[in-house]
C-alpha cells in the first residue's frame, strides 16, 4: 500500500507536476502598440506648436492681458457673474423641485401646468427669453399689486425702473434653469424604489415628510451629476447677459474693448476667468458626488490625468503591467498548492482511520 501523502498531489509526484505546470505558465504582457506612440508624439508636437504659436504671437498683446486680468472693473464684472450664477441656480432648483412634484402629482391640472411650463421654457431660446424680460415694459408699463381684473392697485412700480439688466438676467436665467432642473429632479425621484415611499407612509409620515426625509436624500445620487453639469453650464451661459447690459464679466469686457480696441486681449481675459470658475465648480462637483455616492463616483481628476499619461494604470484602461500579472499568477498557484495539500492530508487521515477500524 502506497502512502497517499507521499504519492498524492502534495508529495514529490505532486511537486514535480506543479513544477512542470510552472514551466508551462504564461506571462501576460502588454501588446506592442506603435500606433499609440505615434499618436502620442503627434499630439505632443501639436500641443507644443500651438503653445509656442500662441505665446510668441505679437498680435495677442499679452501685456494688455496681464494689465486687465486683475483690473478693478473686470473683477466687478466677475463678481456680478458669480452672483448671477449662484442666485439663478438656487431659484432654479426651487422652481425645479416644485415643478417636478407637480408633474408627479395625481392631479391632472397640476401635471398639465407643470408640463406646459417645462415645454415652453425648454423649447424657446434663452437669448429670446432674456430680451423679452428686459423689454417687459413694452407689454406692462406698470407692475403693481392689487385686485385683479382691472381693480384698484395697492402698490405699483414703473417697469423700466424695476426691471433693470440685472433683474431681467435673474428672471431669464432662473426661470429657464427651473425648467431643466424639473426634469432632472423628476428623474431622480422616479429612480427611488416605490417601496421606500410605502415604508415611509407605513411609519405614519406625511407626504411632505416622505418626500423630504426618504425620497429626496436617496434621489440625490441621481440628481447631483446632471446638477453639477447644469451649474457649470450656468456659469458660461451668464455671458448671454451681455446683450441686455447685465454688467457681468462679458459685458464689462465688451465695454473695455470697445473703448481701447483690444478685442482679442479682453476676450482672453474673460476666457481665463471663465476657465477658473468652471475648474473650481468641477472640483466641487466631484467632491459632492463622492459625498453622496462614494462607490459610483469617478476617480479624482489628477488620477485620471496620470492614468491617461501612463497606459495600463488609469481607470482600468489598457492591459495590466507584466509584474502585476506575474504576482497574481504566483499567488493563485500558491493558493492552489495549499488547497491540494490540505485535501491530500485530509484524505490520508480518513484512510488511516478507516484501516485502523477494520483491523480492530
Amino acid at each position: 500500500m502506497r502512502d497517499p501523502v507521499t504519492s498524492g498531489p502534495g508529495g514529490p509526484a505532486g511537486s514535480a507536476a506543479g513544477a512542470a505546470a510552472d514551466d508551462l505558465a504564461f506571462v501576460v504582457t502588454g501588446r506592442p502598440r506603435p500606433g499609440r506612440w505615434v499618436a502620442i508624439l503627434g499630439a505632443a508636437f501639436l500641443a507644443v506648436w500651438l503653445a509656442y504659436t500662441i505665446i510668441v504671437n505679437p498680435n495677442l498683446h499679452w501685456d494688455v492681458v496681464a494689465r486687465y486680468q486683475f483690473d478693478g472693473v473686470v473683477l466687478e464684472g466677475l463678481w456680478v457673474t458669480v452672483q448671477l450664477t449662484l442666485i439663478s441656480q438656487v431659484v432654479g432648483i426651487a422652481i425645479g423641485v416644485v415643478a417636478a412634484v407637480m408633474q408627479l402629482s395625481d392631479s391632472p391640472v397640476l401635471r398639465t401646468v407643470a408640463g406646459a411650463y417645462t415645454w415652453f421654457f425648454r423649447g424657446t431660446p434663452l437669448l429670446v427669453q432674456l430680451i423679452f424680460w428686459f423689454n417687459l415694459a413694452l407689454i406692462f408699463p406698470e407692475i403693481g399689486i392689487g385686485i385683479p381684473f382691472d381693480g384698484p392697485k395697492l402698490v405699483s412700480w414703473q417697469s423700466n425702473a424695476l426691471i433693470t439688466g440685472f433683474v431681467a438676467a435673474l428672471l431669464g436665467l432662473s426661470i429657464n434653469e427651473g425648467a431643466y432642473m424639473s426634469e432632472i429632479v423628476r428623474a431622480g425621484i422616479q429612480s427611488v424604489d416605490p417601496g421606500q415611499r410605502e415604508a415611509g407612509a407605513s411609519l405614519g409620515m406625511s407626504n411632505r415628510q416622505v418626500l423630504t426625509r426618504v425620497v429626496l436624500p436617496q434621489a440625490m445620487r441621481v440628481i447631483i451629476p446632471p446638477f453639477g453639469n447644469q451649474f457649470i453650464s450656468m456659469l458660461k451661459t451668464t455671458s448671454l447677459v451681455s446683450v441686455i447690459a447685465g454688467a457681468d464679466l462679458m459685458t464689462v469686457s465688451q465695454h473695455l474693448y470697445l473703448a481701447n480696441f483690444e478685442v482679442i486681449a479682453l476676450l482672453i481675459v474673460a476666457s481665463l476667468w471663465y476657465l477658473v470658475l468652471t475648474t473650481i465648480a468641477s472640483v466641487a462637483q466631484h467632491a459632492v458626488e463622492r459625498r453622496f455616492n462614494p462607490a459610483g463616483a469617478p476617480p479624482p481628476l489628477h488620477r485620471r490625468v496620470l492614468g491617461n499619461l501612463r497606459p495600463g494604470r488609469g481607470g482600468g484602461r489598457g492591459p495590466r503591467p507584466a509584474k502585476t500579472v506575474e504576482r497574481t499568477a504566483e499567488k493563485r498557484t500558491a493558493e492552489k498548492r495549499t488547497a491540494e495539500k490540505k485535501t491530500a492530508e485530509k484524505k490520508a487521515v480518513e484512510k488511516n482511520t478507516t484501516e485502523k477500524g477494520e483491523a480492530k
